[in-house]
């Protein structure tokens, strides 16, 4: 039951659904790649940030499909340059594929297990983990809905 609470949980930040009424596809649905692109007062770009996020998703996808963690802190914000809508596009999607293929992998997941350790003791149980990646999520998309704000306040 807590198992596909959680993945419940994960998916509706990425989907929507969750009481907040905010969710990544809806807030990038309208976000061009230039908008994506824009630099602010030294602030990550929506594009960093998307792809920061999925960096950790697809990490621990990966360990929930049964492969090793291969995954470092110092490589999660090295997005390679988006220059243009196709490129722009093609990240929206890989965050968005990966995340829902989490959410079916995830709730498949043993209840029993979420208290297990994530691949190492350092890293704590699976259900620190998880939910980990869900608070994550949601705190970077407040920091993207704030960015494309001030974009389009400044725009034009």
């Amino acid at each position: 039951m807590l198992v596909k609470q959680i993945a419940k949980h994960f998916n509706d930040v990425h989907f929507g659904g969750n009481w907040t009424t905010v969710n990544l596809k809806n807030l990038l649905a309208d976000v061009t790649w230039q908008e994506a692109t824009t630099e602010l007062y030294q602030l990550n770009t929506i594009a960093v940030l998307v792809f920061h996020m999925n960096y950790y998703v697809s990490a621990v996808l990966k360990v929930l499909q049964g492969k090793p963690l291969n995954a470092s802190d110092q490589y999660s914000f090295d997005l390679e340059p988006v220059t243009n809508e196709e490129q722009w596009q093609a990240l929206i999607n890989k965050a968005l594929t990966e995340a829902a293929l989490f959410t079916r992998e995830f709730e498949n997941l043993p209840e029993e297990q979420l208290l297990e350790d994530f691949t190492d003791p350092k890293y704590g149980n699976y259900y620190r983990n998880l939910s980990g990646i869900i608070e994550h999520t949601h705190y970077h998309l407040g920091q993207i809905a704030l960015i494309k704000k001030i974009i389009r306040a400044t725009a034009g």
